[in-house]
């Protein structure tokens, strides 16, 4: 248990045994009393503890997982669609300015408001700058779907992660199974 969470339960005891002195204090007092309506009050302090008792329950029961986006499988061979041209952008930090390293690269391409996902490799040896621009094949995950929006001299933009990282336009299509 973290300390948060020992944290949260203690809290639920201590109004739980206020809740419950305010029942006893309100049952053993005068009608009309302050004494009684003090009890009323501190009984209230249970409402609070209510909405935490649910979402405690409703975290115990087991949810179905979510399914995974469909994606790449991993160690599968590269099948290049697009020869592209490529331009990362510079990083605005100085720190972060490294080159971009060899290996398998995902990322979405996307054209007007559509993205289309994607892969490409910088092969063994030939790591890069960012802002230089490269010539790179790219494989699609779905290329019956993505191909006919990239045909010659389009331009898309990169987005990885949660940011466009950079710009590209088709050089030429390749042959593809």
């Amino acid at each position: 248990m973290t300390g948060i969470q020992a944290k949260r339960r203690f809290i639920v005891i201590a109004l739980l045994c206020v809740a419950l002195g305010g029942a006893l204090l309100r049952q053993l007092s005068a009608p009309g009393s302050t004494a009684r309506d003090v009890g009323t009050l501190l009984m209230l302090l249970w409402l609070p503890i209510i909405g935490n008792v649910i979402a405690w329950l409703i975290g115990k029961l087991r949810r179905p997982v979510p399914a995974q986006p469909a994606g790449f499988e991993a160690g599968s061979t590269f099948h290049p669609h697009a020869l592209v041209e490529l331009t990362l952008r510079a990083p605005q930090l100085p720190s972060e300015d490294s080159l971009v390293p060899e290996g398998e690269h995902r990322c979405a391409l996307v054209v007007d408001n559509e993205g289309f996902s994607a892969r490409w490799v910088v092969a063994p040896g030939q790591a890069f700058r960012r802002g230089t621009a490269q010539t790179l094949q790219f494989e699609f995950l779905k290329p019956a779907t993505a191909l006919p929006r990239f045909q010659r001299n389009v331009v898309f933009r990169i987005l990885m992660v949660e940011s466009f990282v950079g710009d590209g336009r088709v050089l030429e299509l390749l042959g593809h199974d």
